[in-house]
């Protein structure tokens, strides 16, 4: 199957990258220090979701701002040695240029950009939380990427494993491709479903990037 578009947007964790090990470890110790039970924990969204989101479905709308600052803090802290680069992102990323691409990610700035550092990824075009008032699903960092890039919303292809993140990139007008490597396929709506980004290859001209989707 082949894709032509003017842009790829990926999210990070889970699509390029994994943290996931580090995530629940310190998103664990968080919720000890805050005293949210393993039920209360269990009952919240934790993947593809920014923390201020997460933090607001769990503690009085007073303690957010501290406890947000908090889990970037352990989660900073804890990026030596917790990051992994998922199969076929080097590969892909290479393939393309510079200006033709961008990294739409639930999570801070800092985070985001430190995570990436570890595996040697530095995008020219990071749109992080900070960046936007709405986060996945709803479609704003991946408008706001394509407005970055100054591309069509049309012409550009998301690349996610969360479902906010894919309903975040439908109701942004975008072609969707799902990765399997966070949640069963069954739970994943997108144009295409892959298992990870080795099963995708690309080639850029003047005018377009063509995706080539294996299987």
């Amino acid at each position: 199957m082949k894709i032509q578009a003017e842009a790829l947007l990926f999210d990070n964790d889970g699509t390029l990258i994994s943290s996931l090990e580090s995530v629940y470890r310190c998103w664990t110790r968080w919720a000890r220090e805050y005293g949210i039970t393993a039920e209360e924990f269990a009952r919240v969204e934790l993947h593809g979701r920014p923390a201020a989101e997460i933090a607001a479905d769990l503690l009085p709308p007073e303690k957010v701002p501290a406890a947000v600052a908090r889990i970037e803090e352990l989660e900073v802290s804890d990026v030596a040695g917790g990051v992994e680069l998922l199969p076929g992102t080097r590969e892909l990323l290479k393939s393309l240029p510079a200006d033709r691409w961008a990294v739409v990610t639930s999570a801070t700035r800092v985070l985001a950009e430190a995570r990436l550092a570890e595996v040697g990824i530095r995008p020219d075009l990071l749109v992080a939380a900070d960046d936007i008032t709405r986060g996945k699903p709803d479609p704003e960092p991946y408008l706001l990427a394509a407005e970055k890039l100054g591309v069509d919303p049309a012409r550009c292809v998301v690349f996610e494993d969360a479902p906010a993140g894919l309903q975040a990139g439908r109701a942004a007008g975008m072609t969707t491709v799902a990765l399997a490597t966070t949640h069963d396929a069954a739970e994943l709506s997108a144009d295409v479903l892959v298992k990870d980004l080795s099963a995708v290859s690309a080639q850029a001209t003047d005018e377009f990037v063509e995706i080539a989707v294996a299987g």
